[in-house]
């Protein structure tokens, strides 16, 4: 679970290490307020998008089981791990 929630994060903030590579590359400072005015609406907006893009583009194309879950159990003294059946 974590794994996932840290890959939507980073999915969020790749617009803000975009246009920070900008700033880099037309000689700004990124570190500095001014240079980020004005933009910050945007790269919110894009960065969500791009989360509810994935989430969308997960939800559509995910392997769907079907049957039931057979949880983990013993077999002949052996430990068989969970499946769909």
């Amino acid at each position: 679970m974590i794994r996932a929630l840290v890959e939507e994060a980073l999915l969020f903030l790749l617009p803000f290490a975009l246009f920070a590579l900008f700033l880099i590359a037309r000689r700004k400072n990124p570190m500095l307020r001014a240079s980020w005015d004005g933009h910050t609406t945007w790269l919110v907006a894009v960065g969500l998008a791009c989360v509810v893009a994935v989430l969308l583009v997960t939800a559509f194309t995910a392997e769907r089981q079907t049957g039931a879950f057979e949880p983990t159990h013993m077999e002949n003294g052996r430990l068989v791990p969970g499946q769909f059946r």
